[in-house]
């Protein structure tokens, strides 16, 4: 007589066969959430890296970038004005498809460069090219005038983070605000919450530069709505003082080394746009000469 009833025992054969189809089942099912679980996470970075790269493109200065291109290298030394010629070596070189007001002034700032007019708690004010301060020598600052009676040096600092805060900038150095000493504040934040990540450099030097250098986008407070390409050492050593008089040594790499030289090189007298190429510098020479223009006389170009 047939049946369709399995035998007795071929009942334990078909149980374990049932249950290694379901533990199978189970495991392509995990495997597929741990593959989706992967994709979306990749994805999440790829987004947060993005975000993170646009806000950090916008740092140095107000939303407005540098325009100029650098000179043909002609020394080792990239701090050097006559120098960053694009070459093999250089690297993260935007899209030139960018505007040059956004861009440009973007990497000295965090948001949209703005001009605060008063700033509440100080009278500084962000000076435009080519006011004469920019281009005056800087004098070192004494111990004196950190330490003794009446020092005022921490309370310029103070201000000038309330100056560059107001403006949406990451840096400032004292000369363009009118104070013509090496003295220079930033936050490669951006967030004046973040206050743990105010930097304070008194008489800052760079000692030792990385010869390795790429090139990125940077505009500046004192020149607003313009920016360009700028060649900087991917790393520095640097000596200073603290508001102390305390002697400071440091390493800065990636974007804060770029802040730095950005910020030191107005203690120097020399702007952004020295360092622009010839090329580079033909595209915000309308922008020059309308600020020129709005200065009226007595401007150091």
């Amino acid at each position: 007589q047939k049946t369709d009833e399995p035998r007795d025992d071929t009942l334990p054969f078909l149980r374990r066969r049932r249950a290694n189809d379901q533990t199978s089942n189970l495991s392509v099912v995990m495997q597929l959430r741990k593959y989706t679980y992967s994709m979306v996470t990749a994805a999440l970075c790829t987004i947060a890296a993005s975000s993170a790269r646009r806000v950090a493109v916008s740092a140095f200065a107000s939303p407005s970038s540098a325009r100029r291109v650098c000179r043909p290298l002609t020394s080792t030394n990239p701090n050097c004005i006559n120098t960053c010629q694009p070459s093999t070596s250089l690297s993260v070189r935007p899209s030139s498809s960018s505007s040059s007001s956004s861009w440009a002034s973007s990497l000295f700032s965090t948001t949209e460069e703005v001009d605060p007019g008063v700033v509440e708690g100080t009278d500084l004010r962000v000076l435009k090219y080519p006011h004469p301060a920019l281009r005056a020598p800087n004098a070192e600052i004494t111990e004196e005038e950190l330490t003794g009676p009446g020092s005022e040096i921490s309370r310029i600092a103070k201000e000038m983070f309330l100056v560059m805060y107001a403006t949406n900038g990451v840096g400032l150095a004292a000369p363009q605000v009118g104070i013509n000493k090496r003295l220079m504040v930033y936050n490669e934040s951006g967030d004046s919450k973040r206050w743990m990540q105010e930097v304070i450099m008194v008489n800052p030097k760079i000692v030792e530069f990385s010869s390795a250098t790429d090139i990125e986008q940077e505009g500046c407070l004192s020149f607003p709505e313009m920016g360009g390409y700028v060649q900087r050492s991917k790393w520095i050593k640097v000596e200073a003082q603290n508001l102390k008089g305390k002697k400071i040594k440091k390493k800065f790499t990636g974007w804060e080394a770029r802040i730095f030289q950005h910020e030191y090189d107005h203690l120097d007298g020399v702007v952004y746009v020295d360092r622009l190429s010839e090329e580079g510098r033909k595209e915000v020479q309308g922008r020059l000469d309308e600020l020129v223009e709005e200065f009226g006389e007595g401007g150091a170009l």
